[in-house]
C-alpha cells in the first residue's frame, strides 16, 4: 500500500453499510479519488464533522494497486462550506458546482486548473459574491478548461478574429463562430455576453463583481453554457435540472 496526502475538496459523500461512508474528493495533486472512510457513520468517529460536501480538507489515504477505492485514513478540515448551506439555493448551487467536477475531473489525473477554479469559486461565494455571477463564471470556465468552449477570440471555422464581428453559437451548440460560418440555425449573441466570456479570462470573481453584467447577460451566458455542455456530454447534468425546476417552483 502507498500512503498519499493532498489538499482536497469533498465532492460527494454516501453511506456504505452500517458504519462506513464512500467519499469522492478532488485533490490538488492526484485528481479525483474515491475512498472508504471506515467508521465514519459511528457517533464518535474521527471523521465527525469533517466529511461535508464542498469542505476543503487535507486528506491522507492508503492506495492499493488495482483497487477502485482508496482507504481514507485521516481528514483535517481547512475550510467549512457551512456558509453556503444556510438556504436551499446555496445547497442546490453547491451540488451544481460539485456535479461539474464529478463529471469533468478525471480520476488519478491531476488538474490544478480545475482544483483552483472550484477552490476560488467557493472562496468567493463564502465572501458573499453574487451567486448568479459565480455560477456563470464557474460553468464557463469548466467548459474552457475541458477544451470544449474556448474564449471567443477567433472563429474555429475560418480562423478569422472575432473582435468587432457578429458572434453566435454554432447550430449544434459546439462553440462560438462568426456569422459567415454559422449556417442557417446560427444563434447570435449579444455583445455583452461575448464581452463577459472574454472578461473571465482576465478578471477573477471579485473584480467582475465591481462591474457586474446585467441579469439578462448572465441569463444568456447560462443558456449558452448549458447548450454547449449538452452538446459535449450528450445529456444534461442532473443537478442543473434540479436547480432550475426547484427554484422556478419557489418563484411561482
Amino acid at each position: 500500500m502507498q500512503l498519499q496526502s493532498s489538499d482536497a475538496i469533498i465532492l460527494d459523500v454516501v453511506d456504505l453499510h452500517d458504519y462506513d461512508r464512500i467519499v469522492t474528493f478532488l485533490t490538488r495533486t492526484h485528481g479525483k479519488k474515491r475512498g472508504v472512510a471506515r467508521g465514519a457513520r459511528r457517533k464518535y468517529s474521527r471523521f465527525a464533522g469533517q466529511l461535508q460536501p464542498l469542505a476543503k480538507v487535507h486528506v491522507t489515504w492508503l492506495e492499493k494497486e488495482q483497487s477502485e477505492l482508496v482507504r481514507v485514513s485521516s481528514v483535517e478540515l481547512e475550510r467549512s462550506p457551512s456558509g453556503l448551506h444556510n438556504d436551499l439555493e446555496g445547497i442546490l448551487l453547491g451540488s451544481y458546482l460539485a456535479d461539474h467536477m464529478l463529471e469533468f475531473a478525471q480520476e488519478n489525473e491531476a488538474n490544478d486548473h480545475l482544483f483552483r477554479l472550484l477552490d476560488s469559486t467557493l472562496d468567493a461565494l463564502l465572501a458573499d459574491v453574487d451567486r448568479a455571477l459565480a455560477a456563470r463564471y464557474y460553468e464557463a470556465w469548466v467548459l474552457r478548461i475541458a477544451g470544449v468552449f474556448p474564449a471567443p477570440r477567433e472563429c474555429p471555422g475560418c480562423g478569422r478574429g472575432l473582435e468587432k464581428r457578429e458572434v453566435g453559437l454554432a447550430e449544434r451548440g459546439e462553440g462560438l463562430v462568426c456569422r459567415d460560418c454559422g449556417g442557417g440555425s446560427w444563434r447570435p449573441l449579444a455583445p455583452e455576453t461575448v464581452e463577459f466570456l472574454l472578461r473571465i479570462g482576465n478578471e477573477n470573481l471579485m473584480r467582475l463583481q465591481r462591474r457586474s453584467p446585467k441579469a439578462v447577460t448572465l441569463d444568456e451566458v447560462e443558456s449558452v453554457c448549458a447548450q454547449v455542455r449538452r452538446s459535449f456530454l450528450q445529456r444534461e447534468l442532473k443537478s442543473y435540472r434540479v436547480i432550475r425546476e426547484t427554484l422556478a417552483g419557489i418563484q411561482e
